[in-house]
């Protein structure tokens, strides 16, 4: 009987200690995962439970197994975003913004009108965060040489952590790359479209080199400058 075939395992060298792990699906299906090694190992986002590509074969091809990360961190509470978690063989501290741990533990209630509030109502009993050593971040903390910015719209909580030392921004779905150019997600997919454009216009006043988005290729170098157009036309 033949087997499934599993797409052999990639990773993109975004720029030094940068590394982008190809676990998600093609387009519009699945989000990237991001590993950074400043002398300490982040993952930052996980993939959706099945990806592409398994995230263990994506950090054995970047050198490196779920036993050698200090920390993960979470832009937001998205399957596609938080997935991977649950295979994730690791004992380390997941960092994700206040406003989206109260949205996976039940304290805040998403609105059932909206498309996404829905979804987010179920996928919070389907796949909770519990049992990992989750830890809230809000805007200005810093997680080893990482910086948090609340930048919400997408989600209550959506987080982007800058590293100025590597020159990375992890924007998750701030934006979207697509033709080489950086692109709000859709409006049925963000809670607020208009805190959305303010968000982007305040992430766009930081200096960064390289835009890993969630979806989309990274954009380097002068990442900053593509966001700061984007900006401009919101």
């Amino acid at each position: 009987m033949w087997g499934a075939v599993v797409p052999a395992a990639v990773t993109r060298t975004v720029a030094d200690g940068v590394e982008l792990l190809e676990v998600g699906w093609p387009e519009p299906v699945g989000a990237n995962a991001y590993l950074l090694d400043d002398g300490e190992v982040t993952l930052v986002d996980a993939g959706l439970p099945v990806g592409r590509r398994p995230l263990s074969a994506e950090l054995a091809a970047a050198g490196y197994d779920a036993g050698d990360l200090d920390r993960v961190l979470v832009t937001h509470y998205d399957l596609d975003h938080v997935g991977g978690l649950r295979g994730l063989d690791a004992d380390v501290p997941v960092h994700v913004g206040a406003a989206d741990a109260r949205l996976a533990d039940g304290t805040w209630a998403p609105p059932p009108a909206h498309p996404k509030g829905l979804f987010h109502r179920l996928l919070r009993r389907l796949f909770p965060l519990s049992g990992l050593d989750l830890r809230s971040v809000t805007d200005g903390d810093r997680v080893g040489g990482f910086r948090a910015v609340h930048a919400p719209g997408h989600n209550p909580g959506h987080t982007v952590f800058l590293h100025e030392d590597l020159g990375a921004a992890l924007l998750g779905d701030l934006v979207r790359e697509r033709g080489g150019r950086l692109r709000p997600p859709p409006w049925v997919d963000s809670y607020d479209t208009g805190r959305l454009a303010e968000s982007v216009d305040r992430v766009a006043g930081e200096s960064f080199e390289h835009a890993c988005v969630g979806h989309g290729r990274p954009v380097s170098p002068d990442g900053d400058d593509h966001l700061r157009r984007l900006a401009a036309e919101l």
